[in-house]
């Protein structure tokens, strides 16, 4: 079986965060998935991933539907994405290879093949861990952004790519951080020059404060939201890489570039993030952004995860070929 006659559906609940790791993996894998976004019924919308019966009854007729001809391989993440995972597995009475990506909760022997990030708990014969989260970056996705972006490879280097977040879960981005994360990047600007973007859960008064501090900046250039988003050009054109620590997303393609990658600190946190942060630290990929002083150059071996599961995922589709 070769990647071009694989038929692959991408399942999910529709969350970018979530969809994009199996979109990432598809690519990788050199197909192109057909992505089913489901939308469960009570009480499995509540009790998912842990009420495994009835899944035929599950899907709520508002989201896509799941019907043969089965796929060769689903991929599926999110926590409602587990019920159609088991389900299609189930139906299509093993035809199908059935990955989960993320953590699932439940035992990994119910899937083909389950991918966790290593702050996860999940461990199995059938389990792959990662990094990080999966992503879709790769070096010719970079390379192609940043040519439709020329300007930023005209501010003078070196370049510094910030990307912050917002309020999450486990983290706020209050108008005080944002005031002292305005006044250390415009300290910064002194030696470098900044690509600024921000997220759609950022407080409208945070992004009032960072704005009205650079403004006039010469050496900022900083992404309004307006017009073509230029996130994957400044991952590229950056000599070094500053993330707010609310996003794993973000922070795993920041170090799949192999550049520098500074954490800026926010408030709040929980266990599981705070996990990654800290392994990430202990394993050179990362820094805490000092609150003072110049920046450091290091190197590191930037995670090959996206790639090295689509190798395994191929090599299983092979083997149900030959046998």
């Amino acid at each position: 079986m070769t990647q071009r006659n694989i038929s692959c559906w991408v399942v999910s609940e529709g969350l970018t965060g979530t969809e994009n790791q199996c979109l990432g993996i598809a690519d990788a894998l050199g197909v192109s998935p057909t992505v089913k976004r489901i939308k469960l019924r009570f009480p499995w919308k509540q009790l998912s991933p842990y009420l495994r019966c009835g899944h035929q009854w599950a899907f709520d007729s508002a989201g896509d539907s799941l019907a043969p001809p089965w796929p060769d391989l689903v991929l599926a993440s999110g926590r409602k994405s587990i019920a159609a995972a088991l389900h299609i597995k189930r139906q299509s009475n093993g035809k199908t290879l059935v990955v989960q990506v993320q953590d699932p909760r439940i035992p990994a022997r119910l899937f083909d093949l389950v991918t966790v990030p290593q702050h996860d708990p999940t461990r199995g014969d059938n389990v792959i861990i990662t990094t990080g989260a999966l992503h879709r970056v790769t070096v010719a996705k970079l390379a192609e952004e940043a040519a439709k972006f020329p300007l930023l490879q005209e501010l003078p280097a070196p370049r510094a790519a910030v990307m912050i977040g917002g309020n999450s879960k486990a983290h706020r981005l209050t108008e005080e951080n944002a005031a002292a994360l305005a006044a250390r990047l415009q300290e910064l600007a002194e030696d470098y020059s900044l690509m600024i973007t921000v997220s759609r859960r950022t407080p409208p008064a945070c992004l009032d404060i960072l704005q009205k501090t650079l403004a006039d900046n010469p050496r900022v250039y900083f992404w309004d939201g307006s017009g073509a988003n230029p996130y994957f050009a400044f991952l590229e054109c950056a000599d070094i890489l500053l993330v707010t620590e609310d996003s794993v997303s973000m922070t795993s393609e920041a170090i799949s570039t192999g550049k520098p990658v500074y954490t800026i600190p926010m408030e709040g946190g929980a266990a599981r993030v705070n996990k990654f942060h800290h392994l990430l630290q202990t394993q050179g990929y990362t820094r805490i952004l000092p609150q003072e002083g110049t920046l450091e150059s290091w190197h590191y071996t930037p995670p090959q995860d996206t790639a090295a599961i689509a190798a395994k995922i191929q090599a299983l589709l092979e083997e149900r070929v030959n046998t």
